[in-house]
């Protein structure tokens, strides 16, 4: 049992409820953000952005989401982006790799692992070594680099919701998700 509760679209205001009933699934963490009225939309909006419409590879954008999942212990996150992983192109090796914490592995080329890197210097905080930002600038434009910071800080505060509230597994929505959002 999530230690919030969650926002019933019965219960809502007319706006939050007209954005929860045009998703494909009311999934727990929509009516979890749905309490913060005011974000809701704009925080929305960001996460379509970003899964649909960044220049970013989508297959790198996952790996970096599912990597931000697992730094940050939010179970529910991983659930719902191994499917939209496997459908960009993830491989399943590559998802049993980072489900290890493994990210030096065969299965990763140059760039994956650049961005892995980079990611788990983003979830910790700390600045990020030079030589690990200069990988990163041998695989990725500025444009990639800044959306993938973008993506993992957008992926770290709904992980942050997630675990602080010890939100209900929803079955994974898959790319219902993707195509909903285009």
């Amino acid at each position: 049992m999530a230690r919030l509760p969650y926002v019933e679209p019965a219960d809502a205001s007319a706006e939050v409820r007209a954005i929860l009933e045009r998703l494909p699934r009311p999934l727990n963490i929509f009516k979890l953000m749905a309490h913060a009225e005011t974000n809701f939309r704009p925080l929305l909006r960001l996460g379509t952005s970003i899964l649909t419409e960044q220049q970013l590879a989508a297959a790198l954008r996952e790996l970096a989401i599912l990597h931000t999942a697992r730094l940050c212990g939010a179970e529910y996150e991983w659930t719902q982006h191994v499917a939209i992983a496997l459908a960009v192109g993830v491989t399943q090796s590559q998802i049993d790799a980072l489900a290890v914490g493994t990210i030096h592995a065969p299965c990763f080329d140059a760039a994956a692992e650049s961005v892995l890197v980079a990611t788990a210097d983003l979830v910790g905080g700390a600045p990020m070594p030079e030589e690990h930002f200069t990988a990163l600038q041998r695989h990725l434009s500025t444009r990639e680099i800044v959306e993938l910071v973008l993506a993992v800080g957008f992926y770290v505060t709904l992980a942050r919701l997630m675990v602080l509230a010890e939100i209900d597994l929803d079955p994974p929505v898959g790319t219902a998700i993707l195509e909903r959002a285009k």
